[in-house]
């Protein structure tokens, strides 16, 4: 027994994550359907009366349903990894990313998922965490509709269907998140 839970609670290997992410792709394209999350997102805006102002959440959500208990299904299975599978809170990454991190001002890099002088209720109010949290939530928002989708439902979902535009996507993310990596957020962090 013990040996399970080991297995459970450790990364598992590609080897067996890869196919089954590969199972359920090719269990979605026999069924017609295409995986992404931020689908969801519309589809609550929907459920919620947004289609009877704006012609784009006006569509026949109930064809989602599948969808949104995907997205449960992920939040929940997240929530017992976390809470029942975790052994421990801290983020194992290597001692050259802990140092390049402190000397941006990251305070204590690997004791939790992400920087709390970063992500917090606290940092909101600082010009800094406005930024990151405001603003680049809403260019998370702008971008993901306007590529058509996102990081997700491009890179497993549309690269698996054979899909030019999402291949085009996948691409941006790749330049989009170096470009922030090495030149908008060593600028940000010392702001």
């Amino acid at each position: 027994m013990n040996e399970v839970i080991n297995f459970i609670s450790q990364p598992w290997p590609w080897y067996v994550a890869g196919p089954v992410i590969a199972v359920v792709m090719f269990s979605l394209l026999m069924l017609g359907n295409n995986f992404g999350i931020s689908a969801n997102l519309r589809s609550l805006c929907s459920i919620m009366g947004a289609g009877k102002h704006c012609e784009f959440f006006d569509f026949n959500w109930r064809a989602q349903v599948w969808n949104l208990i995907f997205a449960l299904g992920l939040i929940i299975g997240g929530l017992i990894a976390h809470t029942y599978l975790t052994p421990s809170t801290e983020v194992n990454i290597s001692q050259e990313t802990i140092s390049d991190l402190q000397q941006l001002g990251i305070e204590n890099p690997g004791s939790s998922l992400v920087p709390q002088n970063l992500f917090s209720w606290e940092s909101l109010a600082t010009v800094k965490g406005f930024i990151m949290l405001v603003i680049g939530g809403f260019l998370i928002g702008f971008g993901t509709r306007y590529a058509g989708g996102c990081t997700s439902g491009h890179a497993i979902s549309g690269l698996s269907d054979l899909q030019l535009p999402s291949l085009i996507a996948v691409i941006g993310f790749f330049i989009g998140g170096l470009f922030v990596t090495y030149l908008v957020l060593p600028f940000l962090l010392t702001v």
